[in-house]
């Protein structure tokens, strides 16, 4: 038996985990020189590929003023920052996700309104019966929207969620947390690759929880129902290591799609290592979406996913 991680690696002088949930300027260039004085191995000299997948770490869900705040999001990335530091020389390669909505978008409150022409708050759960009794009703592509809400059932998937406004394309809440970009940014100089950044998020008429797929297809968008990019990620790492925000969503919904791409396979779903305190779930007044989350994650370890602490990755065959 092997230790996945074979050195150990200090974290850079510049690093402060006290900004971590904090707006500031990183200074590129000093955390370049920072990087080129690692003396880290590339990463294509890796005999054994690891990736660090991280979905959504972005400041509308890590930053107490973000606008859809999930709560213990700034002790994540504290503790996945650590592992990052820790066992760079490991790791591979990072790939982060980057959710990305418009001002319209199907679980945004301007596309509803009541009788009386009001939008849904933020956090309104809408039902195929709220639809058909026209508690709420779609302003823009109506019979798409109808339907829509009945393919969600169908697909047994989670009731739509009128969201607050959060990751807009091109506004301040849609960047990854400057503490963390500095990090994936030195790690890619000290090692010598390019991070891969993946948007999803952008169809108006559909919610994206996954990385891999979209909750319902939307054919005519030219969007397919999977990433393909992603998809060939996935191959090419004897360990993929997740973690991000928000547990209960973005990160279950698409490691849920890795265990279904991945055919329930043992072997090849031990090679996911889920660092489950790095995630947080969203709270909601109503709905505990945690317990959920957890019963799903556990049976998934079930069948051979892995669920760890970020203070103690496993060991494997070598």
């Amino acid at each position: 038996m092997a230790h996945i991680f074979a050195n150990m690696t200090p974290a850079p002088p510049f690093h402060d985990p006290a900004r971590v949930g904090t707006l500031f300027y990183p200074n590129a260039g000093a955390i370049a020189a920072e990087a080129a004085k690692a003396g880290l191995r590339p990463a294509e000299n890796d005999e054994r590929r690891t990736l660090l997948l991280l979905i959504d770490m972005q400041i509308d869900f890590c930053h107490e003023s973000g606008a859809l705040y999930v709560p213990g999001a700034e002790e994540d990335i504290r503790r996945l920052l650590a592992f990052l530091y820790a066992h760079a020389e490991s790791i591979s390669h990072i790939t982060c996700s980057l959710d990305s909505h418009y001002p319209l978008q199907i679980f945004h409150p301007a596309w509803w309104v009541d009788d009386d022409g009001n939008h849904p708050e933020p956090l309104t759960l809408i039902t195929e019966q709220d639809v058909e009794l026209g508690t709420w009703k779609p302003v823009r592509n109506v019979e798409w929207s109808r339907s829509y809400v009945r393919k969600l059932g169908q697909l047994a998937k989670k009731t739509l969620v009128i969201w607050p406004y959060h990751v807009p394309i091109g506004g301040i809440g849609s960047a990854l947390d400057p503490e963390l970009w500095s990090g994936v940014f030195w790690h890619s100089i000290a090692r010598g690759y390019q991070p891969t950044l993946l948007t999803k998020g952008s169809i108006p008429e559909t919610e994206h929880y996954s990385i891999v797929r979209p909750e319902v297809s939307v054919d005519e968008s030219g969007h397919g129902d999977l990433s393909h990019d992603f998809l060939e990620i996935l191959d090419s790492y004897e360990a993929i290591f997740v973690a991000g925000e928000a547990e209960t969503h973005c990160v279950l919904e698409t490691v849920g799609d890795l265990v279904e791409l991945l055919g329930n396979d043992r072997d090849r779903l031990s090679r996911i290592h889920v660092l489950r305190d790095c995630m947080s779930p969203v709270a909601h007044p109503t709905i505990d979406f945690h317990t959920m989350a957890v019963r799903q994650f556990e049976q998934w370890q079930a069948l051979g996913l892995n669920l760890i602490d970020s203070t103690a990755p496993p060991t494997i065959l070598t």
